[in-house]
């Protein structure tokens, strides 16, 4: 038996960039269209633009732009930033192979603490993983409020205990992972209320159907991508469609903070 694991760069505690992303990079790379290359890989195109979006929202530059115009009517591209990432994952594939046989020479891989490890590497599903900053901490004895910058600048405000606080060791100016579920994010077209909290406001740009819901995602602009899942009914009801502008509502209870 021998030893194998799959190599994942991490942001900010969260991962982002793993071997199937990687891959899909490289094919934009060559080939200059997020079509083309979801086919290389292979995926949807549903999948590697979500998996694009993922990965521009947790990185602090932008990995992958889309371009707009010329002669071929544009494309995608991968930023200098993102050349570089691909560039040190590389490095670091080679020497991770190199430590993997140095462990498998010197463990028992027969021991079932490796499945211990397996269950500790577990990744969070909540689809909106959002960088931001952490720019005022209110604490309380029980609760404290966390409030978080976007790259967008918007704010966003997390309710979490003090005990989590002072358990991440979240501090002033920290660079962190808002999480929430799709299915907690509300839309609306009502417009912002004075002193209201989490309240995101940004422009369709995919909509997606099934027999009962709908997920629609929405730039906020700086590469925040926020993502909603509503049903049928609240879609008709809004009228939306791509470029419709919209306001997202969270509730603090419901962002959870990763570090």
């Amino acid at each position: 038996m021998e030893l194998a694991s799959k190599l994942t760069f991490e942001m900010l505690g969260k991962p982002f960039l793993w071997e199937k992303r990687i891959e899909l990079l490289h094919a934009i790379q060559e080939h200059g269209s997020i079509s083309k290359a979801s086919k290389v890989v292979p995926m949807s195109y549903k999948s590697a633009w979500e998996a694009v979006d993922v990965m521009n929202s947790l990185s602090p530059e932008p990995i992958v732009i889309r371009e707009t115009g010329g002669k071929d009517g544009g494309g995608t591209t991968i930023t200098s930033y993102g050349l570089t990432l691909l560039e040190n994952y590389a490095l670091l594939k080679e020497e991770h192979a190199r430590f993997l046989a140095r462990l498998s020479a010197l463990t028992d891989i027969e021991s079932g603490a490796f499945k211990t490890i397996e269950r500790l590497a577990m990744q969070v599903s909540a689809r909106n993983q959002i960088q931001a900053k952490i720019i005022a901490i209110e604490a309380e004895n029980v609760n404290t409020k966390v409030f978080l910058k976007l790259k967008s600048g918007q704010i966003l405000v997390s309710v979490i205990t003090r005990e989590a606080l002072e358990n991440l060791n979240i501090v002033m100016d920290d660079s962190v992972v808002a999480i929430f579920k799709s299915n907690a994010v509300y839309l609306s077209l009502d417009p912002i209320q004075n002193n209201e909290e989490n309240v995101l406001q940004g422009s369709v740009v995919s909509i997606d159907v099934d027999d009962r819901n709908a997920k629609v995602l929405l730039d906020m602009g700086k590469h925040d991508m926020l993502a909603s899942v509503i049903s049928l009914d609240v879609l008709n009801e809004l009228g939306l469609k791509n470029g419709t502008s919209l306001i997202a509502r969270v509730e603090a209870k419901n962002i959870m903070i990763g570090k």
